[in-house]
This record gives structure tokens, sequence and C-alpha cells, in this order.
């Protein structure tokens, strides 16, 4: 029996970035049997052929392993747009991306159903997020080539490079029907994924995360107490263009608003190691007060799963726009060379046996986000207090929390 770390992917991060895993330690001890299993191994004789023949007629002398490696690439990505073929490089590249640190623009992408390398969201304090790169972008060519077809890795590379160097970006941003040049400085991107943690309005507190992340549980942690401090008796969690992050935090972070033995999430599969349930079992959860959970269509996997528990417990509204709708599971399954596979094993579920995998959730308030027309101009940052005082959505959160302490208050 091999115990796997796996996470809810939802992009690929990479450096670039692409690929956020919800990881958990889960057995693999079983697979799936049947006539389907032994007729797979007599095609296997076909693909040994292939590679045979390669191997004697192609023109050029190829590496064994760059052929297995190709073959185990096309194997896994045909299966869907969330599994992929990891080589030693890139599996030990995400895993040092889950500490909060990697080199890049700092945009989280994703491939959508047309094809197109998509923008699940830019990252806070990036490049990215300086020029103006807004969530459902298409980049439709980096450096002047097309992404058209490309795989998430393949993205990556080209996006990645030297701290300083440039890289030119075309997006295509549909809703409003025309293309833009943006050139971006790459840099090394650091996350804090609990930010801007303050008092908003009288005795209402304010809260952002930005990724769920091995720190987040302990700073999240700390900055409740903060607030608390201060008497808070109402508070807006904002989950807006978080893309994911792993597993077991998103449920330490739900867990710290819901009572214990509520059932958190579940997970259903084909082989009964992929069945899982979570459970909060934390002793002295944080549920004195009203909520409002903020979110948007950049609100993904591991965001999704902290909303959707929230809600079904009756424990926050939830205020914004539909959610992106990422609910299958990606297990990373090392292979003996240090390479890796993710593979799409299950679906997850909300407690009340919600699917939001392409639906997302919808808001209970629903709050269109202000577009701005022009990306911003390059390596210009709005101070967060700024960014605050004019965000309409956290202005009508405000205004509903008030109007929850009233009712509240009436009881």
């Amino acid at each position: 029996m091999r115990l796997l770390r796996f996470r809810f992917g939802f992009a690929s991060r990479l450096l670039a970035m692409a690929a956020l895993f919800l990881f958990v330690f889960i057995p693999i001890s079983e697979g799936a049997k049947g006539p389907a299993q032994d007729s797979m191994y007599d095609e296997v004789e076909l693909l040994a052929e292939a590679i045979t023949i390669i191997q004697s007629d192609y023109v050029n002398e190829v590496e064994p392993k760059k052929l297995v490696y190709g073959a185990l690439k096309g194997l896994v990505e045909s299966l869907d747009r969330h599994s992929q073929f990891l080589d030693p490089n890139a599996y030990s590249e995400m895993q040092v991306e889950t500490k909060g640190e990697f080199g890049g623009v700092g945009l989280e992408i994703s491939i959508a159903k047309d094809g197109f390398l998509t923008v699940i969201t830019p990252i806070d304090d990036t490049p990215a997020s300086a020029a103006g790169i807004k969530p459902q972008d298409k980049v439709v060519k980096i450096d002047g080539q097309t992404t058209r077809g490309i795989t998430l890795h393949e993205a990556v590379k080209r996006l990645r490079g030297r701290p300083g160097t440039k890289v030119n970006l075309t997006i295509l941003r549909e809703r409003e029907n025309h293309l833009l040049d943006v050139v971006l400085a790459r840099a090394v991107i650091k996350i804090r994924s609990v930010k801007e943690a303050r008092m908003v309005a009288d005795r209402i507190g304010y809260i952002r995360i930005t990724e769920f992340q091995d720190n987040t549980p302990r700073d999240l942690k700390k900055a409740l107490e903060t607030l608390e401090q201060t008497k808070m008796d109402g508070f807006i969690l904002d989950l807006r263009n978080n893309p994911g992050g792993l597993l077991d935090v998103a449920i330490e972070v739900a867990e710290m608003f819901i009572p214990s033995g509520k059932r958190i999430l579940t997970t259903k599969g084909r082989i009964k190691s992929q069945n899982l349930e979570f459970v909060s079992k934390l002793d002295h959860p944080h549920t004195a007060y009203p909520m409002v959970i903020l979110v948007n269509g950049g609100s993904a996997s591991a965001s999704e799963i902290v909303a959707g528990a929230l809600r079904d417990h009756r424990r926050g509204i939830l205020m914004g726009t539909r959610t992106f709708g990422k609910g299958s599971v990606q297990t990373v399954i090392p292979l003996k060379d240090g390479s890796a596979i993710r593979l799409t094993t299950s679906l997850y579920y909300t407690p009340s046996g919600q699917s939001i995998h392409g639906e997302g959730l919808e808001p209970d308030v629903v709050v269109e986000e202000k577009e701005s027309k022009e990306p911003a101009e390059e390596g210009k940052l709005v101070p967060e207090e700024e960014k605050l005082a004019s965000d309409p959505m956290i202005l009508r959160a405000i205004d509903l929390m008030k109007g929850l302490k009233v009712y509240e208050t009436s009881q």
C-alpha cells in the first residue's frame, strides 16, 4: 500500500503559474478490474511495437526515456484537461510552489473548453496584476506564438524565465471584444495567502485569503484573534480570485467557522480509497458572529469547498458572481524515476451533496464586479486601503452585514 499526497487541481501554475492541486495523503491499494483491464494488456503490445519501430527506423537516434516520456504525456493528457504527466523537474517545481514562493509573472492559468489558455486569476502584487490582466482573459499568444492547443506545461515553459526578463502576451478580453498586448517583466513571486486583515466598518472585520497554503491556517487564526480582540461582531471573508490550494488547508479553514462533527466535503471515485468524507473536528470554532463570503469567477477548487461548506451549514451568505466550477480531484502519483502523473480520480461534493464541477456555486446575493476597460500602467500598484474603500462588493457586504446584525439583535 502506497501513501500518495493529492490535491484538487484546478489550474497549472508551476512557475508561471499553473497547477494548484489540493493535497492529502491517501492509501492507494486497489484498482479497477474486469474485461477492460484484460484487453488493456493486449493493447500495450501495440505501444511496445511502435516504440521498437521508432528506435530502429527513425531518421535520428532517440533516447528511450524521451520516447517513454512522450508516450506518457500523450497517454495522460488525452484523458481530460486536468490530468497531466510531470517529468522530474516539473514535479519538483510543483512541490516547491505549495510553499508560497516561485518565479514567473503571477498568473493562474488553465485550458478552457475551447482549447485556449485562460486566466483563472492574476496573483496580487505581481507583474500580471499590475498590468491589469483579469480572470477569464484568454492568453492567445506568448511572445508572438499561438497558444491554441498548448498544454499547461508548455505554457509554463514559455512564461518562465530569469527575473527581469520580459515576456509579451496577447490577451483576448472577450467581454470587451478586443485584443491587448501586454509586456510583463518576470519576477520572483512571493504569495502571502492571508491579506488585508482589518476592520472595514464599525466592528465588522475583513480578511482576504488569496490561496490555501501550508501557513494559511496559522496566519488566519492569528488574524482572527487580532480582530476579535476589537470585539468584532461581523466578518467578511474574501475568496475572490482565489484559485485553490491544499485540501487539508481548505478543510482546516472551513472548520474554523463550523461546529465540530459537521461534514465539510465528500469525494467519490471508482475505487474505495477515493471515497472520502471530511468532518470538522475543531473544538472551539469561531461561530459567534455572522459572515459574508465574497466569491467570483476566479474562486475555484479549495475556495469553492470552503464557500460551499459555509453556506450549506448556514454559517455565511455568499455574495458576488458564480464561481469557477472546478470540482474534480487530481491525485498526484509519484513514479519510480522522480516523475509523476496527476490523474483525475474523483469528484467532490459539498455537505448538501452538490457537485459543482462545471457549474460552480451561484451566490445568494449576486453583485457584478466593476470592470476597468484598459489595463493599469505597467508596474503601478493601487494601495490596499484605496482598493478596499472603493470596492463596490465590499461596500455591499458591509451594508448586508449591518442588516444582519440589526436583524439578529431584534430577535
